[in-house]
């Protein structure tokens, strides 16, 4: 086979709340400067994917585009310029930025149309990827979960490592246990969190969510979440409470269960145009809210750390993923992750 394909299946988004299209479109015929195809072996399926699909943000200017921002893969061939990955070396794909060139965008077409991509797509088979999207991994790396460190493990330990810095003996709640809230339950109970409370809506989420340290499960729809955090804290305030959600409600709730000097963090993204209300006097005195990107992760450094990690079986994320199928379910898979029935991470298997 050609280090050079010409063609790549993908699932493409052609209209916002509708299901993605499955197709065959063409790859430009040369690498621009940064710029690397890459195979992929796996990929993730993460919550901002769908809310891409649903708009959260607002109208989508770039339709029609590809999607998917953690991956597996092998690296193929290389444009100019590129010197941190070679042709042969096993990768992660991830969507923030790290050690090389931020390339330019590639465009892909379909028969006459052109179809946009980002620096990192990993819904579809083979992809030019920026440089700067892709870490080098061993090649004896598991490849199912090497997929997972693009965004669902480094964004939930880099939320507890990063952002919250959990401190021994410290108290979490972490609203919302998918993909991403599962790693940060794990990371903080890595980083000695004394009691770790996981919400979700989900029995078979929470049940991991006990698997991965969790020390109290409340599934939302069965009981007042709020009153039963607060006789799982016995009335104590807590010190962090961490959102995965982007519920304005939950978020203002969020804000008032923490203590004086607590902190509220912000994973999940809010509907464009909603608003919470917050008493702000408390932040001058110690408390705090604040938004995170990714858990602020820094790839090539963190993801061989977390790897190490979960060599020295400190951490294990093979739970983590619940369904793996080809690019051809992926609607499937997609609407699994909204009704319930995918607990953990999805992957597509090429």
């Amino acid at each position: 086979m050609s280090d050079f394909p010409q063609s790549t299946l993908a699932a493409i988004l052609v209209q916002q709340g509708r299901p993605l299209e499955i197709a065959e479109i063409f790859l430009p015929k040369k690498l621009e400067v940064g710029q690397v195809i890459v195979e992929f072996h796996y990929s993730g399926i993460c919550g901002s994917q769908i809310g891409e699909i649903d708009g959260i943000k607002g109208p989508d200017r770039w339709l029609p585009h590809l999607l998917g921002h953690e991956g597996s893969g092998s690296v193929l061939s290389i444009g100019p310029g590129v010197t941190n990955v070679k042709p042969g070396d096993t990768v992660v794909a991830h969507w923030r930025p790290s050690l090389g060139i931020e390339a330019p965008t590639p465009t892909y077409f379909w028969g006459n149309r052109a179809v946009n991509a980002g620096w990192v797509t990993t819904f579809n088979r083979y992809g030019i990827i920026s440089e700067n999207r892709l870490t080098p991994i061993p090649k004896t790396s598991d490849l199912r979960t090497a997929a997972l460190y693009g965004c669902a493990i480094t964004t939930g330990f880099g939320t507890i490592d990063n952002v919250a810095k959990v401190r021994l003996g410290e108290t979490v709640v972490i609203f919302g246990a998918g993909g991403i809230g599962l790693n940060i339950i794990q990371a903080a109970a890595l980083a000695g969190a004394r009691t770790i409370a996981a919400v979700d809506r989900y029995d078979d989420r929470l049940k991991i969510a006990l698997s991965c340290g969790a020390t109290h499960i409340i599934n939302v729809d069965r009981i007042n979440v709020w009153d039963r955090l607060k006789s799982v804290f016995l009335n104590d305030k807590v010190d962090i409470f961490i959102d995965n959600t982007g519920n304005p409600d939950v978020i203002r709730r969020g804000y008032e269960l923490i203590h004086s000097k607590g902190r509220v963090i912000l994973v999940g993204v809010p509907k464009i145009g909603a608003e919470t209300a917050l008493h702000t006097l408390s932040l001058h005195f110690g408390k705090s809210i604040v938004g995170t990107t990714g858990g602020e992760s820094m790839p090539h450094s963190d993801i061989p750390r977390y790897m190490r990690l979960a060599a020295a079986k400190k951490i294990d994320f093979s739970d983590l993923i619940t369904e793996v199928r080809p690019l051809q379910d992926i609607n499937y898979l997609i609407e699994g992750m909204r009704v319930g029935r995918s607990a953990g991470r999805c992957l597509i298997k090429f």
